[in-house]
């Protein structure tokens, strides 16, 4: 997935968490994926004051749509991509020579590190749903290799009032294959027929909740589709009373303890990192590779801004958290 934005801003990737908050909610914001007739995103993450959850510091949801996807090779440094379709199917390209298909109830993770490029592409006419998500990588593998993995056998859990499908990490016993370089958890959740779910969650975690479809009510919020809910750290079990048929996606880690600077489709450590991918981009450096069936078609850089780039601060708790 590409940020399309035309004048990206630079956003803080890490900081500390606020610990065992009362549910915040975040609003999403509705973004064009390319031109005129663009299919239209919803992002949830980052938000001005939540840059990240855990190492996750990008989310957008997309559809039901009829608008076919179509995103032209664009690159990436220091991130992963995650993406999970929910209804129709995404086709894959990248610079590493990857082409497949992804379909609902399967996982695409592509690993940018020191370089990668790809397209995403959806058939015309069909419906499209889904979920695109990053991952900012640790200055251990930030300039490691570039790689692409694709799972379809990811594993189920089940439990009271719910079931759901571990996408990364290990949630209910139940762990990924999907490789991920800090500890994370992601996972779609379904309530089958309504009433109190129970999750154990990792304390030391921070967790987010997306609700996808019907509501969840947790410490006394009802969470509708739409704004991204935020949990905060220190809790050991979400409890949460479910609508039937409610479908949520829940997203948690250990707050990502380095300060990190991202900028259109980079994740770096300095403005000169970032400057650095931006202008290898335009001039075709071979990093970046080179993805098969666009011929010369690419999504160009945006300028970057004329001051120095520097990270957006997280606010502090509010008054009280903790409590």
């Amino acid at each position: 997935m590409s940020n399309l934005d035309v004048h990206p801003s630079p956003t803080l990737c890490g900081s500390a968490a606020r610990e065992n908050s009362a549910v915040e909610l975040f609003p999403d914001r509705e973004v064009p994926l390319g031109g005129v007739r663009a299919m239209n995103v919803r992002r949830t993450l980052p938000q001005r004051t939540l840059p990240t959850i855990g190492a996750w510091c990008f989310l957008d949801s997309f559809g039901p749509d009829r608008t076919a996807m179509r995103v032209l090779p664009h690159p990436h440094i220091g991130l992963q991509t995650v993406t999970w379709p929910l209804t129709g199917e995404v086709r894959h390209r990248d610079s590493l020579g990857s082409d497949v298909l992804v379909r609902p109830g399967e996982l695409n993770i592509m690993t940018a590190g020191s370089g990668i490029s790809h397209s995403e592409f959806s058939p015309e006419g069909g419906v499209l749903a889904g979920l695109q998500l990053w991952v900012a990588l640790p200055a251990s593998v930030a300039s490691a290799p570039p790689s692409f993995e694709r799972h379809t056998d990811l594993p189920v859990i089940t439990g009271p009032n719910y079931s759901g499908t571990v996408l990364v990490g290990t949630l209910a016993g139940a762990t990924s294959p999907a490789l991920v370089h800090t500890p994370l958890v992601g996972a779609e959740l379904v309530s089958r027929g309504g009433g109190m779910v129970g999750l154990e969650l990792g304390e030391s975690f921070e967790h987010g909740l997306l609700v996808l479809e019907g509501t969840l009510t947790l410490d006394g919020v009802t969470v509708e589709a739409g704004p991204l809910a935020y949990v905060g750290t220190g809790r050991t079990e979400l409890r949460a009373v479910a609508s039937p048929g409610a479908r949520w996606l829940l997203l948690g880690g250990e707050p990502f303890a380095e300060e990190l600077l991202m900028w259109w489709n980079f994740v770096g450590r300095s403005h000169e990192e970032i400057a650095r991918a931006r202008q290898d981009w335009e001039d075709g450096h071979p990093r970046f590779g080179t993805v098969q069936g666009h011929g010369a078609e690419r999504i160009p850089a945006p300028a970057l801004p004329g001051v120095r780039l520097t990270p957006r601060r997280r606010r502090p708790p509010p008054a009280g958290a903790g409590t």
